[in-house]
């Protein structure tokens, strides 16, 4: 599992050049599926639209795909596309829907009016780094745990799930490369009483 840099949540732009409507969508995917999906909603969301370019990027596999949708080869998907590859974002998802104005643009006024479009809507969005954090499950005494969690906050340690049996066992997430360091510390805060276990690796958000 590698780090990689991604978006939050989803975002929109529009701008109008030569009396065409350009409309941008930014959506955060982590599956193709998910990717065609969207495109679909947005043909029945947008329905009198003239074209849907659109360009994504998913981690995983290291998918890429970008469409012209009948717009000339290279003017629509691929300036989307270089967006996301200059950013080096992945699991991103950005759409393009024109609205036909009548005025025709020229290649280099296509390539300019989709990337810049594609552009606003990005910079809408919050990029974050995704990054792996081990799952440590503290196993605390119910004696210990508001002063562990307070320890945990001070030290800015996001947790998670919680579950309270004969203790309580407490999710933590510890970014790689900081295990030991955050091992001595629980240890020597709480006089070796909490005891831990790793539960595994996942993805989380970090702010670039």
């Amino acid at each position: 599992m590698e780090a990689f840099k991604t978006i939050t949540g989803e975002a929109e732009a529009e701008q109008v050049i030569e009396k065409s409507r350009f409309i941008a969508l930014v959506k955060y995917i982590e599956i193709a599926a998910e990717a065609e999906k969207n495109i679909k909603e947005i043909r029945e969301i947008l329905p009198n639209a003239r074209h849907y370019v659109y360009a994504y990027r998913i981690h995983e596999g290291r998918i890429e795909k970008a469409s012209d949708d009948g717009e000339p080869q290279g003017t629509g998907g691929r300036p989307v596309m270089e967006l996301l590859q200059h950013r080096q974002l992945w699991n991103v998802q950005i759409i393009v829907v024109r609205y036909f104005g009548g005025i025709l643009l020229g290649t280099g006024g296509l390539t300019r009016a989709y990337g810049g479009t594609a552009r606003l809507a990005l910079e809408n969005t919050a990029i974050v780094q995704l990054v792996p954090h081990q799952i440590y499950v503290l196993r605390i005494p119910y004696s210990w745990f508001e002063q562990v969690r307070h320890g945990l906050k001070q030290k800015g340690t996001e947790s998670g799930n919680e579950q309270f049996s004969e203790e309580i066992d407490l999710e933590v997430y510890i970014r790689d490369g900081d295990q030991d360091t955050f091992i001595g510390w629980l240890g020597e805060f709480t006089n070796g009483q909490v005891s831990w276990k790793n539960a595994g690796t996942v993805l989380k958000p970090v702010s670039v």
